[in-house]
């Protein structure tokens, strides 16, 4: 591929995992930190888990230095006491430190101190290169954060910031005495004198003075036993966080009710609700746009026996219906293509398809190949050349990952929170061992570059790439449920369908129906109003519906897909009952067995596709980035990133000081943001797909493992030879990446997915809650970047034979 390897060493360091560290940052004094962060680095190595602890005891571990900015700052410093040190700090660093005690436990550790210094340092440098401006906002800020997608964790419990005096010992030891800082029913943390007697591996036993002075409990007068999790010295004191290991049910509830008791007079600590949460709402501006199709590789059947629909990857799955409504999907993705590619994760050939089908005597046939048998075969030109031809033609990436059941298919972001599903669900999710996202990457610019493959061979050696026709559907389809969606359940069905709106003609085929809606294809885009009704004929029907007239009926334009090729319409209803409404559940009641149920709606259903869900957002093959509205400007509020290493971010944060924070300028800069993203975002609306472009990146490696981007527009290249030699001029210096930047409109965000996390931030910390809210309501668009390169060099046959 051209990719010189050597550049990849920059990204292989710890810094991969900023996103994983962040993440654990609110939780690293909790008792079970532990075993959450074995939950969190289930899939890592031995050697990256002892690297990220190392990292996160540093961060947490007591600080001794000053902060002075007096001789630093351009504003006013004033006086901030910690403990036994004095900082001398401007508003923005007393803001960035307020903002890191929080993560902290109200502690000053060096992950506090090195975040004051950072955001100092930042805020200088963009003083410095003239971007800030007092009391305005950059018009194009490229310096974005990012929010962590599809990791949902807590506490287990309820945690009260809670101080109580103690007393504490160990056999053979006296009593010393102390306070607790924080209390919860199965752990504690408590601060005693640095010079104390005790041995912190064994057992300490705890007497919680003022709660036996109020309660009496046996447990509370002869004390409770707890583990030392943890030790921090911090000056004159030490600081140990404790697991309870002993004390009766009778204490558990006593320590449940007091914490509910309190806990309007006492501060609860929301700040992994907060982090979630947010992950939560980001993700539901963007799984309705989600165009990548999920699959579920079942290790009893041995296939794929789920795939996860959302509102644009429907396509995809359109496209692989045969003229019986069959999915020839299987027929493409094999068990020995399947095992081809579990097989092989490091090569991708086994992962790039090539598709397109064949029409004889009203049957569809269809063909596929994957590059790597294309290579075996020696037949890459005459696939390539010929098939690139057909209107059907289609390239797919397929992406595979191991699913890790350790890590539980629930979110679970409050205290108490139940675990798991229904055990019919649990059972279901636990049969799966990967999940493959197929991707439709088809260019229909690229398809003349294509072309240029074609040879003399015969193409009736295309044959052998024939694939089997399967007569009944394998795989079951599940819907993402959005607030906005059909409630009622969706069938596979193909009939005529006649529509009119005043002289406005068009003539289509139904892919889908429910009682009071349906997705029709027409033959040919026609522009139709979505303020007047659309009057709706089903001529192939009205032999089985006898006297009731099924024409003229009044439907709705809900959406407007494919340029106007696909519409999604909803029966208009009146004061007298829907003809068509009537005649469709009728049709559905009769047929249940017959039909493809594509969407039910039932609490196990959303419990699978939830989980589903879960498991895809694990693993993101693209950064999602989210455009936001704000008083002054539009600007890209954040990127979307995973917890584990990615390639297309990871070259965004190499310009950057701070962990999670994305440099976007080489892409964004000199108004291609204005121009390709905001404003068609803008003449978008939200039913629509995403569309997209490309851009072409150099990556060059400079002095000190800076990294230089030079990203341009494939329309600005030039034509295929110049696109070429840009690919050749990057390989040469560094390396070549094309990435695929997708862009759509947003709808309102889906707040009832969040409604109990923000009840509770609400409780806890109101202006975090509304922060949150007024977050969520800016942000109007929604698009990702996807990683095309290899099948970007494929279009280029003169390159392949150079490589050859």
């Amino acid at each position: 591929m051209g990719i010189n390897k050597h550049l990849k060493e920059p990204y292989m360091s710890l810094d991969n995992h900023s996103a994983l560290i962040e993440q654990l940052k609110p939780l690293i004094m909790e008792p079970n930190f532990q075993e959450i962060f074995q939950q969190l680095t289930i899939d890592e190595t031995n050697s990256t888990r002892f690297l990220l602890k190392m990292e996160l005891n540093r961060l947490a571990s007591p600080c001794m230095r000053i902060i002075d900015l007096r001789d630093k700052s351009e504003l006013a410093c004033t006086e901030v006491i910690l403990g036994q040190l004095r900082h001398f700090l401007d508003e923005p660093a007393k803001n960035s430190l307020h903002e890191a005690m929080s993560l902290y436990r109200n502690q000053y550790t060096l992950g506090v101190y090195e975040h004051v210094l950072k955001a100092h340092q930042l805020r200088k440098l963009k003083l410095r290169q003239g971007t800030l401006q007092t009391g305005a906002i950059e018009q194009e800020p490229f310096m974005v954060p990012g929010v962590v997608l599809g990791s949902y964790f807590n506490r287990a419990e309820e945690r009260m910031n809670y101080s109580i005096r103690i007393a504490a010992s160990q056999p053979g030891r006296g009593e010393e005495p102390g306070i607790t800082a924080d209390l919860s029913i199965g752990g504690a943390r408590i601060r005693l004198a640095a010079n104390q007697p005790f041995d912190l591996d064994q057992p300490l036993k705890v007497k919680l003075l003022e709660l036996s002075d109020e309660f009496y409990y046996p447990d509370l007068q002869l004390g409770v036993d707890y583990q030392i999790v943890d030790s921090q010295i911090n000056g004159e004191y030490i600081w140990l966080r404790l697991k309870r290991l002993g004390g009766s049910e009778a204490l558990s509830e006593m320590l449940g009710n007091l914490i509910r008791s309190y806990k309007l007079r006492y501060k609860v600590d929301v700040n992994d609700v907060i982090v979630t949460a947010t992950g939560l709402g980001f993700e539901r501006h963007y799984l309705p746009h989600l165009p990548h199709l999920p699959l579920y590789f079942n290790t009893q059947t041995q296939g794929l026996s789920h795939m996860l629909l959302s509102r644009d990857n429907q396509q995809i799955v359109h496209y692989f219906q045969d003229e019986n409504d069959v999915s020839q999907l299987p027929a493409m993705l094999t068990p020995s293509r399947i095992s081809a590619l579990l097989n092989n994760p490091d090569n991708p050939d086994y992962g790039l398809f090539f598709s397109f089908t064949y029409n004889a005597q009203g049957c569809l046939y269809f063909y596929s190949a994957t590059l790597a048998e294309l290579k075996a075969k020696g037949m890459m030109s005459l696939f390539l050349g010929f098939a690139s031809t057909k209107p059907s033609w289609r390239v797919f990436k397929v992406t595979q990952d191991k699913i890790y059941h350790d890590k539980g298919y629930r979110r679970e972001t409050l205290p108490g929170d139940e675990a798991k599903f229904s055990p019919l669900v649990e059972q279901q999710l636990s049969l799966f061992s990967h999940i493959l996202q197929l991707i439709d990457i088809s260019n229909e610019d690229a398809r003349e570059n294509y072309q240029a493959w074609q040879d003399d061979s015969n193409a009736n050696a295309l044959k052998t790439f024939g694939q089997q026709r399967l007569s009944n559907n394998q795989i079951k389809l599940v819907s993402m449920q959005f607030s906005e969606r059909r409630q009622e359940a969706r069938f596979a069905f193909k009939t005529l369908v006649h529509i009119t709106q005043g002289n406005i003609k068009a003539t289509g085929i139904s892919l889908d129906i429910s009682s009071r809606g349906m997705q029709v294809t027409l033959d040919s885009s026609a522009d139709f109003s979505s303020n007047k009704p659309l009057m709706l004929s089903f001529p192939k029907q009205q032999t089985i519906a006898g006297k009731t007239q099924l024409d003229n009926l009044p439907y709705r334009l809900v959406r407007v897909r494919k340029n106007g090729v696909t519409l999604h319409l909803t029966a208009v209803m009146g004061h007298s009952p829907h003809v068509g409404v009537e005649f469709l559940n009728k049709l559905i009641a009769h047929n249940k067995e017959k039909l493809e149920q594509l969407t039910e709606n039932n609490s196990e259903a959303n419990e699978l596709a939830d989980g589903l869900k879960n498991l895809l957002l694990r693993d993101l093959h693209s950064v999602p980035y989210f455009v936001e509205k704000t008083t002054k400007a539009a600007q890209v509020a954040c990127l979307g990133v995973g917890t584990r290493q990615d390639e297309v971010s990871d070259i965004f944060a190499a310009g950057t000081s701070d962990t999670l924070q994305y440099n976007l300028a080489p892409l964004l800069k000199d108004g291609f943001f204005k121009r390709d993203i905001l404003e068609p975002i803008r003449q978008m609306k939200p039913q629509q797909d995403m569309d997209f472009i490309e851009v072409f990146v150099q990556v060059t490696r400079q002095s000190r493992g800076k990294i230089h981007l030079k990203c341009m527009r494939t329309t600005e290249i030039g034509n295929a030879q110049a696109q070429l030699a840009f690919i050749n001029q990057s390989n040469i210096t560094g390396r070549f990446i094309a990435l695929r930047i997708y862009r759509g409109a947003t709808e309102k965000p889906d707040m009832s997915y969040l409604r109990r996390e923000l009840e509770y931030i609400h409780i806890h910390a109101n202006h975090k809650a509304k922060q949150l809210e007024e977050q969520l309501w800016r942000v109007i668009g929604v698009g990702e970047l996807l990683d095309i390169t290899q099948e970007v060099e494929l279009r280029y046959p003169a390159l392949h034979k150079k490589q050859s």
